[in-house]
């Protein structure tokens, strides 16, 4: 006789498959502006699967009805490539709304100085993830094409889309923001993954576990009532997907529990948010507040009573040119305690050779590191720049006709050489990285292993938006990644020490004032992915693609 409790559980499970089944086959049927909305929803909602909402699930819904939405247009030959289109369409739509839900903040930079630049906004928010969507649309008409059956096409299309995200983080300077991987900060078990695969293999995990929910292929089976996908075995393939996703967040948790954090004798941090906002800031007559509030923030004993002994302060701190102030720079020095050391993001200019009066004409995002006399030590020219941020492609041209980039400098920053590791006094070396440039995970070290990186922002361009929030999980990844702390100073937020498993230790909340006092954790030995980089995810990416090809027997 039959447990009933096992009957009930049996039967819900049996109703849930056939509501799947029942969905799969309606999505498939979609056509026209009906197919191409549902495509955009999905990629909307496939946002809440990132920072700040972490809401993973979503994406148990959200990815299987792409492939099943997939399934409804015809398969591409050499012959006939028309079909491709839809498929390319499917994956613009779904790529649009994702990155327009990705990155609609960056609209509120438009809006520091809205009489100048407010006009530019609806271009740039619809413009860039129009833009965007094109490597989502590629992946999705590639994996069409070489359509398979069964779990075979899930995998497929895993493999095409993980292959497009890698290049859009290169192609024209790249932007791997909101990778799918980097859903895994939702977990920081399922984290730990990118120390050994780094982001892009996390991003083949993600993709290969949800998508493979629609392994179920409704052109092969009309919904019967009473059966249906229980028969099929296409469940064995998504079990299989989420067993490995369990061993990774097992393995995850594991390495988690064994850690404990040792600290670098001799140094005592401070990370100093001034919350200036971003209007406010290069203002002539509150320059002199500025420099006042940063020193009052940097001046004194911590709640231990123990005086810093290093201080960051954020990206372009104050609004000086700070190596040409040697009276600022000796203010400077009064408040460092003996032997302390000020890591300070400044804009650096230089003089121009080919003016008579030698004027500033070549101006740097930099990052300097003051000693306790006030002299600079070392600086570090951001190399990385913001396209449109600090500078416009094709400078001159854009220019001439009146375009200025968001910081109006006119000729925009110069690009330094990176990445690199100076030499700090009292701590162990360091790879100072400026802003969105923590984002490229395989651009965060020199050849000289560093023994923690540093952070300075300003996110004070994208107000409260969701931006500021993904941009410290990412800087949370690239911890985990090299094995290495992250120091992160940010001018409204978010200010925090991340350890070298990702975890934050202590942080300032996004538009808040104050500072975070804390010991520098020591760095792990180099992770596998510190070691070979990308190579492993393009080994799984080799083996993905090769189980493509296999159909096993009985296979539906």
């Amino acid at each position: 006789m039959k447990n009933p409790e096992v009957n009930r559980v049996t039967e819900t499970v049996g109703r849930g498959f056939i509501l799947l089944e029942r969905l799969a086959v309606r999505l498939q049927a979609l056509t026209g502006w009906r197919r191409f909305g549902t495509a955009f929803a999905l990629g909307l909602l496939s946002v809440a699967a990132q920072a700040p909402i972490h809401f993973f699930a979503i994406l148990l819904i959200t990815l299987p009805c792409v492939v099943w939405l997939l399934d409804g247009t015809d398969r591409p030959t050499r012959e006939n490539w028309k079909p491709a289109r839809a498929a390319a369409a499917i994956g613009w739509w779904f790529g649009f709304g994702y990155f327009l839900g990705s990155l609609y903040w960056i609209g509120e930079a438009f809006l520091v100085e809205a009489e100048m630049f407010g006009w530019l906004l609806p271009f740039a928010v619809t413009g860039l993830p129009a833009g965007l969507a094109f490597f989502t649309a590629a992946a999705f008409a590639a994996a069409r094409y070489h359509w398979g059956a069964g779990y075979r096409r899930t995998l497929t299309l895993a493999v095409t889309w993980a292959v497009a995200e890698w290049l859009r983080g290169h192609i024209l300077t790249g932007l791997p923001w909101n990778l799918p991987g980097h859903t895994v900060t939702a977990s920081e078990s399922l984290m730990q993954s990118v120390a050994l695969f780094g982001p892009y293999g996390a991003t083949l995990l993600v993709l290969v576990t949800f998508l493979s929910i629609a392994s179920f292929d409704p052109r092969r089976r009309k919904i019967r009532d009473d059966q249906g996908m229980r028969e099929l075995g296409v469940w064995r393939p998504t079990a299989v997907a989420f067993a490995i996703l369990g061993l990774v967040w097992f393995g995850g948790g594991v390495r988690l529990m064994a850690s404990s954090n040792t600290w670098v004798e001799g140094v005592n941090l401070r990370l100093v948010q001034p919350n200036v906002p971003q209007r406010e800031k290069w203002k002539p007559e509150n320059r002199q507040e500025i420099v006042g509030q940063f020193l009052r923030m940097s001046d004194g004993l911590d709640d231990q009573g123990i005086m810093p002994t290093h201080i960051v302060w954020p990206e372009s701190a104050l609004p000086f040119i700070v190596n040409r102030e040697p009276v600022l720079r000796s203010a400077i020095s009064r408040v460092l305690a003996p032997g302390g050391i000020l890591l300070l993001g400044a804009v650096r200019g230089e003089p121009d050779e080919a003016r008579p009066d030698r004027e500033l004409g070549k101006f740097f995002n930099s990052l300097h590191i003051i000693g306790p006399d006030g002299v600079i030590r070392e600086t570090y020219d951001k190399a990385h720049l913001v396209p449109f941020g600090e500078y416009l492609p094709f400078q001159s041209l854009l220019e001439a006709i009146g375009l200025r980039q968001l910081t109006q400098l006119r000729g925009g920053y110069q690009s330094g050489a990176g990445p690199r590791t100076l030499a700090v006094p009292g701590a162990p070396p360091v790879s100072p990285l400026i802003c969105y440039e923590v984002i490229f995970s395989s651009d965060v070290v020199a050849a000289e292993r560093p023994g923690w990186m540093v952070n300075v922002t300003n996110d004070a361009w994208f107000g409260s938006s969701a931006g500021p929030y993904q941009h410290l999980a990412q800087a949370r990844l690239r911890a985990v990644e090299q094995g290495l702390p992250v120091a992160r100073s940010a001018n409204t937020g978010i200010s925090a020490m991340i350890d070298p498993f990702g975890r934050v230790l202590d942080a300032v909340p996004l538009n808040r004032e104050g500072v975070v006092d804390t010991k520098l954790p020591k760095a792990l030995p180099p992770t596998l992915y510190a070691r070979l980089g990308d190579w492993l995810f393009f080994v799984l990416l080799g083996l993905a693609a090769a189980l493509t090809r296999v159909k096993p027997a009985g296979a539906g």
